[in-house]
Parts: C-alpha cells; structure tokens; sequence
C-alpha cells in the first residue's frame, strides 16, 4: 500500500498545483475590485490607491501568486481583505458546521440509496419498483434550491415538526441540533443518493444474473442469503468509487443548501467573499475543497482495492 500511495501523490499534487493556478487567474478575472470595496462608493482615487498598495494588489500577478502559495506552505493564510479577521479563523470557523451537514447527508446518501438500489434491484412488486424510479428520477431533476423550499414548505410551515434554518452545534444539545440539521441533509443528499441507487442497482441486477448466482438459486439458497452474501459485495467495488465522486458533489452542494437553510457553514463565508471580492478567503476555501476531494479520491481507490482482490496495490 505505501508504494501505491507514493505512486499517486505525484498526480495527487499536480492536480492541487493546476487547481492553484486556475483558482488564482479566475478570481483576478472576475469583475470588480477588493480595494475599492473596503474603501467604499465614495472613495477617492488616492485612497483606494493607498488600500490596493497596502493588500499587495498592485504587485505582479506572479508575486501575488507566490504570496499566496508561500503562506499556504508555512501555514500563514493571511488577513482577510474585506470580511475582516484572520482567513484561517475564518475558514475554521465555518468548517465545523459544513463538516456536520456533509457528514449528516452522507448518511443519508447510504441509507437512501441502498434503499433505493436494494428495492429497485430485488423487490417483486412493479408498483415499488416504479415508486423507486420516479423517486430517484425526482431526486436527479429537481433542483435543490427548490428541494429545499418544498421541503420548508411541508415540514416547517404545514406540519411544522422541523425549524426552516439555522443551526445549533451538535456537542452543545444533540437532540436540538439533529432537528436543525435534517432538512438541509436531506435536501443536500437527495441527488446523490439518487446517483448511488441507480448504480447500486445495476450492480445488484449484474450480479444477480451470473450464473453461480441461477445455480445458487436452483439449489435452494434463500434470495435473502444470496443478495447480502454475493450480490450486495460485489456489487460495492464500483458503487465505492461513485459514493468518493459524491462527496466532492456533497461539499460543492454546501454552497447552496447552506444560504437556503441559514446554515452558518463555509458556505455562507464563500458566498460573502464572492460577494466581497475577498480573494484570499475564496481562494482559500475553493483550495481546500480541490484539497479534500483529491483526498477522497485517493481514499477511495484504497477501499476499491481492499474490497476487490482483483485489484494490486503495486
């Protein structure tokens, strides 16, 4: 295994290296000016030349780049242009919030699509079976923003058995904070639990149709025996590797789901500094998330080719 983890942080640290790059010349693009927003509308020309001088904004595109770079290498991520504050209190922050929504939507996305992969791969009745397609078509086409109204809309104001938004951190009142955290979970997994049946199914469907599984099945092995025996692991390998890609869909669907609930993540900090034209808060946040999926990634293929004997570590 160590010589497969030395194989791939090459291509691991590459692609954080291309994603610097990109994230850097795409923010410098985007319109408007940090200066100008933290010296106000009606700034004159010497003072947002003053405020340009003193963030570094008038220095080369390449020192401001190795700025950048050479604070994420010592740990020093620098101040904030416009929120205010320290950037990696900032980022430390929100982390914990985003961090618990992503964890409460990746249960979710399991139990949710084994379900979904489970019944529409072994249940006899069609009506299930077309319940489970329309569910999972529902869950891929709806958009979340309006997921998460309709969600509002039931459980919140009809019902109202769930708070619309907000948060309350988990270690301070568990039972509180779970009610605060489900709608935006679900809403937030709705998609890739969709994505993790359909291939969960396929999978299911494949395995069930070997033909160790038909000699099986004419021998007397209960269905139940062979589903959770034969079918379901050797289904996983491939459903492993498509639950890895979802995480990185999870983190990036924070974004939106968080501004929908109030949701006090990196979402709603992304937002600001967008809004702001903070760039060292954006950068550094789009960053981690490139950071974290590549780790995700690589983990994942370790778990593939510990659940697939078919698969080397060399």
């Amino acid at each position: 295994m160590r010589s497969y983890l030395l194989k791939r942080l090459p291509s691991a640290l590459l692609v954080l290296l291309l994603a610097s790059f990109l994230i850097f010349g795409i923010l410098r693009l985007v319109p408007g000016d940090p200066a100008s927003a933290l010296a106000g509308p009606d700034a004159d020309a010497a003072t947002v030349a003053a405020i340009r001088e003193r963030l570094g904004l008038n220095e080369p595109l390449v020192a401001q780049y190795g700025s950048w770079i050479g604070g994420l290498v010592s740990g020093d991520l620098g101040p904030s242009y416009v929120i205010g504050g320290d950037t990696a209190d900032l980022i430390t922050g929100g982390l914990g919030a985003t961090v618990e929504l992503t964890l409460g939507a990746l249960l979710f996305t399991v139990l949710l699509g084994t379900a979904f992969g489970v019944l529409g791969a072994t249940s006899r009745s069609r009506w299930v079976r077309t319940v489970v397609r329309v569910a999972t078509t529902g869950a891929l086409s709806v958009p979340p923003f309006v997921t998460g109204v309709l969600l509002v809309l039931v459980f919140s104001v009809a019902v109202r058995v769930l708070p619309s938004g907000g948060r309350v951190p988990l270690l301070e009142a568990p039972d509180l904070s779970v009610q605060y955290l489900l709608l935006p979970s679900l809403c937030l997994a709705l998609p890739s639990a969709a994505v993790l049946g359909r291939y969960l199914k396929d999978g299911i469907e494949r395995t069930l149709g070997e033909e160790y599984v038909r000699t099986a099945t004419a021998a007397g092995v209960p269905p139940r025996r062979l589903l959770w025996r034969h079918a379901l692991p050797n289904a996983l390998p491939p459903v492993v590797t498509v639950l890895g890609m979802q995480i990185g869909q999870l983190l990036g669907g924070a974004v939106l789901v968080e501004a929908i609930f109030a949701w006090p993540g990196l979402g709603q900090l992304a937002e600001q500094g967008l809004v702001r034209r903070d760039y060292p808060v954006v950068q550094d946040l789009l960053l981690l998330l490139v950071t974290v999926f590549v780790l995700v990634q690589l983990l994942t293929d370790l778990v593939y080719a510990w659940l697939d004997p078919r698969i080397r570590w060399e």
